[in-house]
């Protein structure tokens, strides 16, 4: 029997295929799979698992949920049904179930390991802190290993902070956790390096910081060898916060002395240093001046020390490092802001940054090096120190065109940098438009000598002169935002598609071509650009708004779906995808990393961009797929929409967005600051706080118009929206005020840098008045819903007022279509001028035209039995009167009006797509450019690019208009 080795399951072998078919995608085959054996095996739980699996998996989630219940009620335990189960359970976004299955699992075989720590990682998934410590302590009563027993302090730290009273976290909790952790300390039970990272965590925590610094220092913090410099690094935490200068400034001047390179300790020397004089220290007349050795407490000291650096690296023969030739730089800023007069000591700092490109001038890493210190230069020194830096530059005699360039890469390095840093100090900002057209030609001259260099390079590599193209577009955008010549912008664009079809991997060529078309209004080429950049992970919040903000305002709402639907689909993974990273945390002792990976969670959770592409990803999907019909109200209950309930967290929400993604090489007055930042986030939470606010009105019209019973009681309708009367009142409030602040806002006119924030729509929707139109049409419920109550027959002025809102939203919804009038392309001296606020505009319109639509749908449901009524009332008193009440009249007429309304609207995007086919605009906005045959291909390329996006909008924006217009007929009453 030994020879025969293990012995398989039976039930494992049947269920092979069912897991085959599962894991290649075939679910249909795998409910099959799973029917035939449940036919044969009826009590095989397993295979029921895997059954609800497929359905889950081919969107029977009601059937699916279901089985799986079927099974669970019976609390199996053996390890297939349980794990099928699991993988279930986590595909619904349902981790708490899992917590149930393994109690129950645990209750009956309570002296399994195995179940006993998947039940401490289901509480894991789902942050149950207190089950988490009662768990872990469980299980090391059953199996003592110290990973368990550490499961459980770790829980408790969790729960310190997660708790909402720090009171509570700092009497209770960590000190339980402490003394827990010291019983295993005086036990000697102490193994692993996890656990003292704990234990200084705890400590840490608690403020204790002198015990923390002596378990780093003492025999436990021998343990801490997972990373380079891990206790010299606790250390310098704790003596800072200690406030214990001396130490402080001593064991960084020994680290230095080990690793001359380290910035981080050149900044913990100088700030010990400043700290030490100001408060006067004089080291003690014996013994050492501090734990750490001795002790640098004067500027002499210091000057001393930072020599004696420079002349180690002056005395190698190669491989300098660059650290302490910063440290200088660093060193005399520190002196100056403190006027003091030993920062001339160190030298002139002209003279010291020259010194350094000369060293290190060659690297790519030089300007940002020196961009930090360019503000010890003085104005006037400018010139001088471009100068100065040129001559260092070895260029080969100017050709033909007379622009000299380099003959290698490392000059062409160099050149780059001087290139660069003149722009950081505003010279070529300061040049006119002749200066910047010459600079322009010289960079262009530059970027195509240097690819060159940069032909054996992989198709994912960057060409060495790929900045020169780069900073070219640049000059480019500065000539159009000043003289508003939109050649300027073309060229720039023909520019940065030719860099890209040389070097296909530059993220930057692609970032600001997709900054650039946006902004032309031009969505179609930036979903393959942004495509193309390949985001990963956490980027889809950081650099996604650029992609988004555009996504559905310029009209390609198949795309902005696309777009939104990325974004989400990353968001939506990060909930399920940081527990598994605790867990893994737990399993391998990472425990410091576990509240860094819970914060990251809230932190994604809490995003502003998550808020922003889930509000409009729902609204995208209104507009597009409810019409005037019950679809409505089906889309809302799809979503869960619950009117009454704001579930965007607005105090904590978190701005996300990397605002310096793109290079930029501007100084320092046109840089982004704090204030363009906070402005943005207010801009962008108005925005987000009207769109929220319309996403709940339509939610609460699609409650009114379906109502189960009276309308005039408290009620829930089928989907769960509860319709209250109060509610629309309330919101439309809010969205008033909100309306107000935005005007209030936008007023102010907030102006960015070119590269710093996006602005949002909201100027552009302001401007076009469907804010407004919005809000009016939306008010028209709550006086309907009074009519509804008084009748017909006893509401005359009611009739007027609603009549005369009717009359006003007709005149509302005709200025946004002549705010809509215009060509896409204006031509006009032989140029091509996009005006793509005009097709914003048009979205605008669309989705107004949505709104009234839906609320003309719930007028006419409520005067339908209204006029009915009135009739039946004639008929028995068999009045021949014909008079109309006003409120049916007006709105006929405001039917007819839409109805209008929309053939203007479809023939005036007719219009524009016949004028847009027949312009050759390459050929027209080329004419009189002394570009190259090449210049000419690109920027005709882009041109194309930007006119062939239009029409598509302009298509998918009729489109979404005919639809809409088709439902018109059942307006009648």
């Amino acid at each position: 029997m030994a020879a025969r080795g293990h012995v398989q399951d039976p039930n494992d072998r049947r269920l092979r295929p069912i897991y085959d078919y599962l894991d290649n995608g075939n679910n249909k085959m795998a409910i099959q799979q799973a029917d035939k054996l449940l036919k044969k095996h009826k009590d095989l739980h397993c295979a029921k698992v895997l059954k609800a699996i497929g359905l889950q998996r081919t969107g029977k989630q009601d059937e699916a949920f279901t089985l799986a219940q079927e099974v669970a009620v019976l609390e199996p335990t053996d390890d297939n049904s349980l794990q099928a189960l699991t993988i279930l359970y986590r595909e619904m976004h349902r981790p708490e179930l899992v917590s149930k299955l393994y109690e129950a699992a645990v209750r009956k075989v309570p002296a399994s390991e195995e179940y006993h720590s998947h039940l401490f990682m289901a509480y894991a998934r789902v942050g149950e802190y207190k089950k988490m410590q009662q768990a872990g302590m469980a299980l090391y009563k059953i199996i003592p290993k110290n990973p368990y027993y550490f499961w459980s302090v770790m829980s408790l730290v969790m729960q310190a902070i997660s708790a909402r009273d720090e009171k509570l976290s700092q009497t209770m909790f960590l000190p339980l956790a402490e003394r827990m952790v010291e019983k295993m300390v005086k036990e000697e039970k102490i193994e692993a390096e996890a656990e003292v990272q704990l234990y200084f965590m705890i400590l840490e925590r608690l403020g204790k910081y002198v015990e923390a610094l002596e378990v780093v220092q003492g025999p436990l913090g021998e343990k801490l060898t997972s990373e380079l410099q891990s206790r010299e690094n606790k250390c310098m935490m704790m003596y800072r916060r200690l406030e214990r200068w001396a130490e402080c400034n001593a064991l960084s001047c020994k680290l230095l002395l080990k690793n001359p390179d380290d910035w981080q300790f050149y900044l913990l020397y100088f700030d010990s240093l400043f700290h030490l004089i100001d408060q006067s220290w004089t080291p003690p007349h014996e013994g050492a001046h501090s734990a750490e050795g001795e002790v640098h407490a004067s500027i002499s000291q210091a000057l001393s020390f930072m020599e004696d650096r420079i002349a180690t690296e002056e005395a190698k023969e190669s491989k300098h490092l660059r650290g302490p030739y910063l440290a200088r730089l660093e060193l005399i800023r520190r002196l100056r802001e403190r006027c003091c007069p030993e920062a001339q000591q160190l030298g002139e700092p002209l003279e010291l940054m020259f010194q350094f490109f000369v060293k290190f001038g060659d690297k790519p890493c030089c300007i940002t090096d020196l961009t930090i210190f360019l503000d010890l230069l003085a104005p006037d020194q400018y010139v001088q120190f471009i100068n100065r830096l040129m001559e260092a530059v070895p260029l080969c005699a100017p050709g033909e065109d007379g622009v000299a360039l380099p003959g290698d890469t490392r000059a062409l390095q160099r050149h780059l940098c001087v290139t660069q840093l003149s722009r950081s100090l505003g010279q070529q900002h300061a040049l006119n438009t002749e200066g910047k057209l010459s600079l322009i030609k010289q960079l262009k001259a530059h970027y195509r000598h240097g690819l060159q260099f940069g032909k054996s390079c992989l198709k994912t590599e960057l060409q060495f002169s790929d900045m020169y193209c780069l900073m070219a577009a640049h000059v480019f955008i500065d000539l159009w935002l000043e003289t508003g010549d939109q050649n300027m912008l073309w060229q720039c664009l023909g520019l940065l598609e030719e860099g890209l079809s040389h070097s296909s991997s530059n993220a930057q060529f692609k970032l600001l071509l997709l900054l650039l078309y946006c902004r032309l209004g031009a969505f179609e080429p930036v979903v393959d650009l942004y495509s193309s950049l390949d985001a990963k992970h956490v980027q889809h919040d950081t650099i996604g708004y650029l992609l988004t903000r555009y996504a559905e305002s310029l009209g390609q709402f198949a795309a902005a779906s696309q777009s939104c639907n990325f974004s989400l689909r990353f968001f939506h993974s990060n909930q399920k995808d940081t527990s598994e990273y605790i867990i893994q945390a737990y399993k391998y002792g990472a425990f410091e990393k576990i509240p860094e990976f819970i914060a990251f969670r809230n932190r994604l959770n809490h995003s502003l961009h998550f808020a922003q592409v889930r509000t409009e990803r729902m609204l995208l999907d209104l507009f597009l797929e409810a019409d005037i019909s019950s679809s409505l109200e089906e889309s809302v209950k799809s979503m869960s929409l619950c009117p009454e309930e704001d579930d965007i967290p607005w105090d904590s929400l978190r701005d996300n967005r990397d605002l310096t993604v793109l290079v930029s090489w501007d100084p320092k007055d046109r840089q982004l600051n704090e204030e363009h930042k906070q402005r943005s986030l207010e801009e962008d939470t108005l925005w987000l706080r009207l769109r929220s606010l319309t996403l709940r009105l339509i939610g609460c019209v699609s409650a009114l118009a379906h109502p189960p019973a009276s309308r005039n009681s408290e009620k829930t309708t089928e989907n769960g929206v509860t319709a209250k009367p109060s509610s629309l009142q309330s919101l439309l409030s809010q969205l008033e005020n909100t309306l107000n602040q935005a005007t209030q806002f936008t007023e102010k006119q907030p102006q960015y840098p070119f590269v710093g924030p996006v602005a949002s729509r909201l100027a552009q929707a302001l401007s076009s008045g469907c804010c407004q139109c919005q809000l009016s049409s939306l008010q028209i419920p709550l006086h309907l819903q009074e009519l509804e109550a008084t009748g017909l027959d006893e509401s005359a002025e009611l009739q007027t007022q609603i009549s005369n809102l009717f009359k006003s939203l007709a005149v509302q919804l005709q200025d946004m279509l002549e705010k809509c009038k215009g060509d896409l392309l204006e031509v006009k001296d032989s140029q091509s001028k996009p005006q793509p606020f005009l097709l914003e505009n048009h979205v605008y319109l669309v989705e107004t035209v949505c709104i009234v639509l839906w609320v003309s749908n719930y007028c006419g449901s409520v005067l339908r039995p209204l006029k009915s009524s009135l009739q039946k009332k004639k008929k028995k008193k068999k009045e021949a009167s014909t008079v109309t009440p006003p409120v049916l009249s007006a709105y006929q007429e405001f039917s007819s009006s839409l109805q209008s309304l929309l053939n203007q609207a479809l023939e005036h995007i007719k219009s524009q797509e016949i004028s847009l086919t027949a312009l050759k605009l390459g050929a027209l906005s080329l004419e009189g450019q002394t570009l190259s045959e090449a210049e000419a291909t690109f920027t005709k390329m882009a041109m194309e690019k930007v006119q062939s996006s239009y029409l598509r909008s302009l298509q998918e924006i009729g489109e979404l208009l005919k639809k809409r217009a088709d439902t018109l007929k059942s307006l009648k009453i």
